[in-house]
């Protein structure tokens, strides 16, 4: 490979310049205190984490769902970004990750219908609301009710969440436009809203989770609505000249009434319009028992597609492991960046390892100069 790899040229959002296209994608640790004042706090786990990542050369590191509210946690073991404690937690992580090249962003999550889980390593298991009199329930686990768009449960396991009100729903694009200024505040310079996965934004967005007859449910137009309000209250809050992402399920994976990819490129569209500067693009999880047919960059084509038939620039997700299938995608213009999961757990100098095979180059820390 030559020196001029796509993969290790610069990329420039709005006025931010991002030294390489290998970032990180958001990866819950379910790893904060779960409950008291120190609740949804990053401690010792998330530096050292996101800081070896940091140091291994990684372009951009999207520290993972961190909720706008507690009852919009996955598990009690979340990140928060709800008060002071957990920006001042942050903050620390952010300032390491940008002294080191790295730019620091966050994900801006609500879990909706799929929160109150326990951590997947103990099974992932629904935990059941406490007691209507505020006493715990004797197999709670400090679990809460969860909120949805519709009283629809994810799974027969779950617990059937509370519909919320128009009301409400408007509390929620505060709670996140609230998230995205403690964001700033942080020392992050991305931030991703969450609208994947089967969380709350994704279940307004699919018929298959959203049923209500309001002004929030039917048509397109109206499932959509939450998605750009969200958006619209982040943008009024996140600086002009830094940019914003949002993730999405390019499809449910259902043959019929979910989300579908054709929607998904209505939505870029759309978001780009209401300031969104990327598309991170995902697929599924807000339907249970489906069978997705998962492989090596399985869901590339998703993101290649919107590219073309969009406005708005894209970030590629999924099975991406090799860096010259990393390099492949980006040169053949299925996408602007990638964004590397479970590959970076198993590996954080992964950036440092394709700078090598392909010719390019990232940051090395001093301290590690003379091995390198």
């Amino acid at each position: 490979m030559s020196a001029a790899s796509a993969l290790f040229e610069p990329y420039t959002l709005r006025s931010l310049t991002i030294p390489n296209r290998a970032w990180m994608a958001p990866m819950c640790q379910y790893s904060a205190e779960a409950s008291g004042p120190e609740a949804g706090v990053a401690g010792d786990w998330h530096f050292a984490h996101y800081a070896a990542r940091a140091a291994g050369g990684t372009g951009l590191i999207l520290v993972e769902a961190t909720a706008v509210s507690p009852e919009g946690r996955i598990s009690p073991a979340d990140l928060g970004i709800w008060n002071d404690s957990q920006v001042a937690a942050l903050r620390r992580i952010a300032a390491f990750l940008d002294s080191q090249g790295t730019v620091p962003g966050i994900q801006l999550a609500h879990a909706g219908r799929k929160a109150s889980t326990d951590r997947p390593w103990l099974g992932g298991a629904p935990l059941k609301p406490d007691n209507a009199d505020g006493t715990d329930s004797p197999d709670s686990k400090g679990g809460w009710q969860p909120v949805g768009p519709s009283p629809v449960a994810w799974s027969e396991r779950h617990t059937v969440p509370t519909e919320l009100t128009a009301d409400q729903i408007r509390g929620v694009a505060a709670q996140f436009a609230d998230a995205a200024a403690r964001a700033l505040d942080a020392g992050f310079k991305v931030v991703e809203i969450h609208g994947a996965h089967g969380y709350l934004i994704g279940q307004f967005l699919s018929p298959h989770s959203n049923r209500r007859t309001d002004e929030y449910g039917g048509s397109f137009e109206n499932r959509t609505r939450l998605a750009l309000e969200v958006t619209d209250a982040v943008r009024a809050v996140w600086p002009e000249e830094l940019p914003l992402f949002f993730r999405v399920s390019a499809t449910d994976w259902l043959e019929e009434g979910g989300w579908t990819t054709e929607e998904t490129v209505r939505l870029a569209a759309l978001l780009k319009e209401h300031g969104v500067d990327l598309l991170d693009v995902s697929s599924g999880g807000n339907a249970s028992g489906v069978r997705i047919p998962t492989g090596p960059g399985y869901q590339v084509p998703f993101a290649a597609r919107i590219r073309e038939e969009s406005p708005l620039a894209v970030a590629a997700v999924g099975l991406i492991t090799e860096p010259a299938q990393a390099e492949k995608i980006l040169a053949n213009g299925e996408a602007d960046a990638v964004l590397l999961g479970r590959e970076l757990l198993r590996d954080p100098s992964w950036a440092r390892r394709a700078a090598r095979e392909l010719g390019g180059a990232v940051r090395v820390p001093e301290q590690y100069g003379y091995a390198i």
